[in-house]
C-alpha cells in the first residue's frame, strides 16, 4: 500500500487518526494520496470499509475515487458527493422521521422560479430567470432565509440581479410552490438531512454509527451548509481528513468559502498538516510560472500558498504573446495549435482555455477554418445558446424585410443595422453590473456585436442579408461533428482537468481580472484562476492577449496585471497587419452615390478622445457630459424643417431624424454630403432624400417658397416649437 509514494504521500497515507490536513498543491496526487490512505487503513484493519465515507464535490470525481479505492482492495467504502449521500441517507431515515415516502425531487427549479415571479407579477427575461434562480440556491447554501436576503446580499458585497426585495418576494413565493406541490430540490436536500440530524438524536447516533471515518476531498470549496452536514455526521469524533489547497478556490460566487480549510488548526489544534508540494504534473517552467503568479497574491490564502517543486523533466518555457487584435490572437493560437498536432501532441491533449464562455466563438471559428477539430466544454456551443439563437432569428426577420423594417431607418450600415436588432433583445453599449446569467446573455450578444462590425470592416459593401449568410455558414462549419478534438473551456470549467499543452487566452486588463471583479478579494480570487488555468498544463503552455478588438482599432488594451514581473523581457509581441483608416469615398450618382463606408474605427469622443459605446453619445461623437459646441439657432431651424417634412409624410417626427441626429448636425453643421454621410442616423436614403435641404440650412441659406411656407404653418400651429415623441423613438 505505501510502495511509491513520496514521503509526504505516504505520511497523508500512515496518519490514520484524526483530525488530518492534508495541503495539496495541483498536480501533487492528492487523490493518490487519500485513497492509499483510506486502502492501508482498511488492509492495517483501523477501518472497515462500510464505516468510511468519502465525499467530494463531482461525480465525475467520486466515480474516479471508487475505481481507485477497488482497484486497491477497498471497494466497500462510500465515495459520493454532498448531495448524493445527503439524499441516500434522506430516503432511508425519512419514513422513521416525519413519515410516508420523501417528497419528490425537483429536477428543473427554473420553471418554479418562472411560475413564481409570474404569482410576484415581475417579469423576468431567460438570463435574469437562471441569474434570480442562482441567487435562491446561493441563499440556501449559505442559509440565509427570504427575509434575510437583502441584508445576507449587502453583507456579502454581493451583487443582485434584481431589487434585492424583489428577489426576496421571488424566493419566498418559490419556497410557497414547493410547499404546495409536495416537491424539494437539491438544495433541499441538504437542508432537510442537516434538519432531521439535528432534531432527531437517534437517527444521527445511527448514521455515526454507521460512518465512523471521513473524508472530503476539495475542502476548500465546500459551503457553511455542507460543513453543518459535515459536523453533524461527525459529532464529538474528530475521525476527520480533508484534502484542499486555499490557491484554488474559485467558486465563491456559488457559496464555496476558504475559511474552514483555513481555520481548520483552530478548530481542530491537534490536527496532523502534511503539505503535498511535489508537483508530478507539470513541467519546472510550468510550475516557476504557477509560483510566480500566487507570489504575488494577498489575503489569507495567500498567507497558505504552497510552494510547487517540479518532478518532471525540463520542458518548453512558456510562451507569452503578444497580437494586434483578437482575430489574430484567435488565428495565432489555431495556427500554434497545428504545429503542436503535426509534431505529434494528440488534439484531444490541447487546450484553449479563456475566462468567460462569449469569447470561445472567435476560437471556434479559428479553428474551424484551420481545419482543427474542437469540443466545447461547460457549455453551449456559440450559435446554439438560447440568446445567440434569439438574436439571429431577428436579424433574419430584419434581413428579410430590408429597407420596410422601421427598426433600421436609422442604421446606416450593417453594424448599426445589427445595434438596432440587437437592443430589442436587451443588449446594450454598457455592460450590467456583476456576473452571472445576465452577463453572460450580454457577452454573448456583445460577440455577436463584434462579429457584425468585423464583417462590415472586410466587406464594406455587404448587405444585412449578406452578414446573416456568413453566421449561418460559422455556424455550420462549428457544428461539425468531432469524435477527438482540441478542448475549449472556460477557466471555472477546466478545474480538476489536465492536458499536455494550455492556451490561456485574452489575459487583458478588464478580463483578466474581469471588470467587474473591483474588490481586494474579488481581484484575488481572479488571479487564482489564472493559476489554476497555469496549473492545467503538462507541458507547453502558451499565455495570450491582444491590444484591440478588432483589425485597425485602437490599440488601448493592456496585458493583465498578473503577468507583470512574469514575462520575460515584458513578452514576445506578434503583430498583425493594420487595417485601412476609415473614410468615405465620394462617386457619381447623386449625394449619396458611390458614398460606402470602410472600416470604421471604434468610434470616440471628439472632445476628451473616449471611447463611445452608447448609441446616442455614438450619433453626438462625444460623451454627454462633454462640452457641446451645439448652434442653437441652426438646431431650432432644423427641428422646425424637420417638423414641416413629418407633416408633409404624415408621419413622426422621430422618422425624419431623431433629436440626437438633429443635435449632432447643429454642432457638426456639415459642408458637404460626404460630412453629412459621416454622422451617425444620415443613412444613403436619408441623405439622398433631405441631404439637399439639410445642408441649406447649414449654409444658412433660404429653403424654397414651398418649405418656408410649411415651416410658418407648423410654427403657427405648434407655437413654434416642433417636438418629437421620446418614447415612440
Amino acid at each position: 500500500m505505501l510502495d511509491g509514494l513520496d514521503p509526504e504521500q505516504r505520511e497523508v497515507a500512515t496518519a490514520l487518526r484524526g483530525p488530518v490536513c492534508v495541503l495539496a498543491g495541483a498536480g501533487t496526487g492528492k487523490t493518490r494520496a487519500i485513497t492509499h490512505r483510506i486502502a492501508y487503513g482498511v488492509r492495517s484493519g483501523v477501518m472497515q470499509p462500510a464505516s468510511v465515507l468519502a465525499v467530494t464535490f463531482t461525480a465525475r470525481a467520486a466515480g474516479e475515487m471508487r475505481g481507485r479505492l477497488r482497484q486497491l482492495g477497498a471497494g466497500g467504502v462510500q465515495a459520493r458527493t454532498f448531495h448524493s449521500a445527503a439524499l441516500r441517507q434522506l430516503q432511508f431515515f425519512w419514513p422513521k422521521a416525519v413519515g410516508g415516502e420523501v417528497p419528490r425531487l425537483l429536477e428543473r427549479k427554473v420553471q418554479v422560479v418562472a411560475e413564481a415571479a409570474a404569482r410576484c407579477r415581475v417579469r423576468l427575461d431567460r438570463a435574469e430567470l437562471r441569474e434570480v434562480t442562482g441567487e435562491i440556491e446561493w441563499s440556501k447554501v449559505t442559509q440565509t432565509v427570504p427575509a434575510d436576503y437583502p441584508a445576507a446580499l449587502v453583507k456579502a458585497g454581493r451583487a443582485a440581479p434584481r431589487d434585492a426585495a424583489e428577489v426576496g418576494q421571488i424566493y419566498t413565493m418559490y419556497e410557497q410552490l414547493k410547499r404546495e406541490r409536495g416537491v424539494i430540490d437539491f438544495e433541499d436536500v441538504l437542508l432537510l438531512t442537516v434538519g432531521v440530524l439535528q432534531d432527531r438524536h437517534d437517527i444521527a447516533e445511527q448514521v455515526r454509527a454507521q460512518y465512523q471515518h471521513f473524508v472530503v476531498d476539495e475542502y476548500q470549496d465546500v459551503s457553511p451548509l455542507q460543513q453543518r452536514l459535515l459536523e453533524l455526521w461527525l459529532g464529538e469524533r474528530e475521525s476527520l481528513c480533508v484534502v484542499g489547497d486555499p490557491g484554488q478556490t474559485i467558486y465563491s460566487f456559488t457559496g464555496a468559502t476558504p475559511d474552514h480549510l483555513l481555520n481548520f488548526r483552530t478548530r481542530h489544534p491537534g490536527a496532523t498538516v502534511v503539505k503535498l508540494v511535489r508537483d508530478y504534473r507539470s513541467s519546472p517552467q510550468v510550475v516557476h510560472l504557477a509560483n510566480g503568479v500566487l507570489a504575488q497574491a494577498s489575503g489569507r490564502a495567500a498567507e497558505h500558498r504552497l510552494e510547487l517543486v517540479s518532478q518532471r523533466a525540463p520542458g518548453p518555457e512558456p510562451l507569452f504573446v503578444e497580437y494586434s487584435d483578437e482575430p489574430a490572437e484567435a488565428e495565432g493560437v489555431a495556427r500554434r495549435v497545428r504545429e503542436l498536432i503535426a509534431s505529434g501532441v494528440s488534439a484531444g491533449e490541447i487546450a484553449v482555455l479563456f475566462r468567460i464562455n462569449a469569447q470561445s466563438e472567435v476560437y471556434e471559428q479559428a479553428l474551424a477554418d484551420a481545419g482543427v477539430p474542437y469540443l466545447l466544454r461547460g457549455a453551449e456551443r456559440f450559435f446554439e445558446r438560447p440568446e445567440v439563437r434569439e438574436a439571429g432569428v431577428a436579424l433574419r426577420s430584419a434581413a428579410r424585410f430590408g429597407g420596410n423594417d422601421a427598426l433600421l431607418d436609422d442604421a446606416v450600415d450593417v453594424p448599426s443595422q445589427v445595434r438596432a436588432v440587437l437592443s430589442t433583445k436587451g443588449w446594450t453599449g454598457q455592460p450590467p453590473a456583476g456576473s452571472g446569467a445576465v452577463r453572460d446573455r450580454w457577452e454573448s450578444l456583445a460577440a455577436l456585436m463584434r462579429l457584425a462590425e468585423d464583417f462590415a470592416r472586410a466587406r464594406p459593401e455587404a448587405s444585412l442579408a449578406d452578414l446573416v449568410a456568413e453566421l449561418d455558414e460559422r455556424a455550420r462549419a462549428q457544428h461539425a461533428p468531432t469524435v477527438e478534438g482540441v478542448t475549449l473551456a472556460s477557466l471555472h470549467a477546466a478545474k480538476g482537468l489536465e492536458w499536455d499543452a494550455v492556451f490561456l487566452v485574452g489575459l487583458t486588463e478588464g478580463m483578466m481580472p474581469i471588470s467587474h471583479a473591483t474588490s481586494d478579494a474579488e481581484v484575488e480570487e481572479e488571479r487564482r484562476l489564472l493559476y489554476v488555468g497555469v496549473t492545467r498544463a503538462r507541458e507547453h503552455l502558451g499565455l495570450s492577449w491582444s491590444l484591440a478588438r478588432s483589425p485597425g482599432g485602437r490599440a488601448s488594451r493592456r496585458p493583465s496585471r498578473f503577468l507583470n514581473g512574469l514575462r520575460p523581457g515584458g513578452g514576445v509581441a506578434r503583430r498583425a497587419a493594420g487595417a485601412a483608416v476609415g473614410g468615405v469615398e465620394r462617386g457619381a450618382g447623386g449625394l449619396s452615390g458611390g458614398l460606402r463606408r470602410r472600416d470604421r474605427r471604434p468610434a470616440r469622443c471628439r472632445v476628451c478622445g473616449r471611447t463611445l459605446t452608447d448609441a446616442g453619445e455614438m450619433k453626438l461623437m462625444r460623451c454627454e457630459d462633454c462640452p457641446s459646441e451645439l448652434d442653437e439657432g441652426l438646431y431650432e431651424r432644423l427641428r422646425d424643417w424637420r417638423a414641416a417634412q413629418a407633416a408633409q409624410m404624415s408621419q413622426p417626427a422621430y422618422c425624419v431624424f431623431t433629436d440626437k441626429t438633429l443635435m449632432a448636425i447643429a454642432e457638426a453643421v456639415p459642408g458637404s454630403a460626404g460630412e453629412l454621410a459621416q454622422i451617425s442616423g444620415v443613412g444613403r436614403r436619408k441623405l439622398d432624400r433631405f441631404g439637399t435641404e439639410v445642408l441649406a440650412l447649414c449654409a444658412g441659406q433660404e429653403l424654397g417658397d414651398g418649405v418656408t411656407e410649411a415651416l410658418g404653418e407648423v410654427a403657427d400651429e405648434d407655437g413654434g416649437e416642433a417636438t418629437e415623441n421620446s418614447s415612440e423613438k
